[in-house]
């Protein structure tokens, strides 16, 4: 099969599917390898770029490629179609989303860790506009589900792929965050120390029998002065007898 051929079968399936088609599957149908595809896919691309008097571009998202056309006649196709634009993202969605773009896959325990917030309103509305999407669930109890974001979310912000996203310096792990929420397991933050305990507990220790011999010794207990008391009341009763019969005789 010509290369000619193969281009044009490429855009023809393209065009019809009007979405984003797999690599993968379009090696399939053409019963070409998937290195010779991309070949011919990047050929196309260079050219529609090339040709400035063609309105279509191909552009690639991860490992799928889709026919859009050129930003530059974004305003006429606008007037053309009259749509009403998107009413923009908040605050708190611009943060759910920024969350989810660069720690996916996430699940939704984690985001609202994060914020300190609950993210159910701004995570929902993200969904619904199609620039996030469940991308599988936790290998944890419960199962929770995992957000990542979507090839809507490329389209949007005129990305090819996640790695195209600006660096940015993650605070946690999140791969190990997602779990530890789930499991109930405490979370420290940077310079807090788990090895302070939060009070202590003094236990003095007990004495051997040579000390508590010597604490006798030195210390008579009760039961020894009660002895000695006893005593002495006899000796005292005895003196008294005495005394008596000596004045009886007289």
């Amino acid at each position: 099969m010509q290369a000619t051929q193969i281009e044009a079968k490429l855009q023809a399936m393209l065009f019809a599917s009007g979405e984003s088609v797999p690599v993968k599957r379009l090696a399939e149908v053409l019963g070409i390898s998937e290195s010779k595809t991309y070949s011919h896919l990047e050929a196309l691309r260079e050219k529609y770029e090339n040709d400035k008097s063609c309105g279509i571009r191909l552009v690639q998202l991860e490992d799928s490629y889709q026919l859009s056309t050129k930003r530059e006649y974004y305003e006429c196709i606008r007037t053309l179609t009259e749509k009403k634009r998107k009413a923009s993202l908040t605050n708190a969605g611009l943060e759910v989303l920024s969350i989810v773009a660069y720690n996916q896959p996430i699940t939704r325990g984690s985001i609202e860790f994060i914020r300190g917030v609950n993210s159910d309103g701004p995570l929902n509305n993200l969904i619904s506009a199609g620039l996030v999407e469940e991308m599988g669930r936790l290998d944890a109890p419960g199962r929770p589900i995992l957000f990542g974001t979507s090839e809507e979310f490329l389209r949007c912000f005129n990305l090819s792929s996640i790695s195209e996203l600006p660096d940015v310096e993650l605070e946690y792990n999140f791969e190990d965050l997602n779990r530890d929420l789930i499991t109930g397991k405490q979370v420290e933050f940077e310079g807090q120390s788990s090895d302070v305990p939060d009070f202590e507990i003094s236990i003095e220790p007990e004495p051997d029998n040579a000390a508590k011999t010597e604490a006798k010794e030195t210390n008579p207990s009760s039961d020894a002065i009660d002895l000695a008391q006893s005593e002495a009341s006899a000796d005292i009763e005895t003196a008294a007898e005495s005394e008596t019969d000596i004045s009886q005789e007289e």
